[in-house]
């Protein structure tokens, strides 16, 4: 009986998927411990005290003295480690200098709005970018129709390096006072969601594109599209049979880099449209220095684009096994 289960965790130990799951889970532990540590050398790197700065030079000494203790800043370091940690584990991020209220209901108030004009654009970026990029792709394959590539490429090009932020504006400008069909800025109806999800959807879309184009067209240059061709598949089989699942691979691995760089391009366009998500939280955090709820929207942005990475990274693996798990 022994002897059959240590052949058995041998075996286990030996396959490619087991050893694959638990370097990934490592290092997703070893990058959320910087995360947890760089999030609490935060607010200890900041000059000065961070509760005087937050509650204004001419408060009461015995006001700070006791908000410094309610935070637990009076502690060693090492203690207010131990105690960040611990209170980490137990769901809770600490109370805001400024409302005076736990840090973890303000994000859970304000995490949906962001996500509601997120996941919308991601989605929409996909469902652009796609079909645009091997479009190109198709239509531009071996050096065809060249005047048609240099304005794909240029168009691409123009709208991938506009700030996403210089774009919101543009839209509001365009789409809410000269020509008034949405709201200029808040969240009310379906149509204010419209100009938000635009700017953060047109930059990321365009980028994509490019990218989708070059990789469709690597996949048309392989021997298995040859041989489609050599069969006679009609189109529509060859590109959405053949072409698109080998596209697969790079494109889960570029959607996972996209939502998290969403969520980091969220901060900006919020603040153009008065978005009341996390991106309007942490500037009026940083303006008012509330460091506590600073800290607090740093770990959940950090920890999502740790956990998204995780997620691709396992999610290529199945798309692709042979290549990703072997590999590494």
């Amino acid at each position: 009986m022994a002897t059959i289960t240590m052949n058995s965790l041998g075996a286990r130990a030996r396959n490619p998927w087991v050893g694959f799951v638990l370097r990934r889970v490592w290092r997703l532990l070893v990058s959320l411990a910087a995360l947890v540590t760089a999030a609490f050398a935060m607010i200890h790197l900041i000059p000065g005290d961070p509760v005087r700065a937050a509650l204004g030079t001419t408060a009461d000494p015995a006001m700070v003295a006791a908000r410094r203790e309610s935070l637990g800043l009076d502690q060693s370091l090492l203690k207010q480690y131990a105690d960040f940690v611990g209170n980490l584990l137990q769901g809770r991020l600490g109370e805001s200098i400024g409302a005076q209220m736990p840090v973890s209901e303000i994000i859970s108030g304000r995490l949906p709005a962001t996500l509601q004009i997120a996941v919308p654009a991601f989605v929409l970026i996909l469902l652009i970018a796609v079909p645009v990029g091997m479009t190109a792709a198709v239509l531009t394959k071996g050096g065809r129709r060249r005047r048609g590539e240099l304005a794909f490429t240029g168009v691409t090009g123009f709208l991938g390096a506009v700030p996403e932020f210089l774009l919101a504006v543009g839209l509001i400008a365009a789409f809410a006072v000269a020509w008034p069909l949405f709201p200029v800025a808040s969240r009310g109806g379906v149509d204010s969601y419209v100009l938000p999800v635009l700017a953060l959807t047109v930059v990321p879309a365009a980028s994509l594109s490019r990218i989708v184009r070059v990789e469709t067209l690597r996949v048309l240059g392989e021997d298995y599209m040859r041989t489609a061709r050599a069969k006679r598949l009609p189109a529509r089989l060859r590109y959405l049979r053949h072409a698109l699942p080998n596209l697969l691979t790079s494109s889960l691995t570029l959607g996972g880099l996209l939502f998290s760089s969403l969520l980091a391009g969220t901060v900006l366009v919020e603040n153009v449209f008065a978005w009341p998500g996390l991106g309007t939280t942490i500037v009026q955090a940083i303006t008012e220095k509330d460091y506590p709820l600073v800290q607090g929207v740093v770990l959940v942005y950090g920890a999502a684009a740790l956990l998204i990475t995780f997620v691709v990274d396992v999610a290529v693996a199945v798309a692709d096994p042979q290549s990703t798990v072997r590999g590494s």
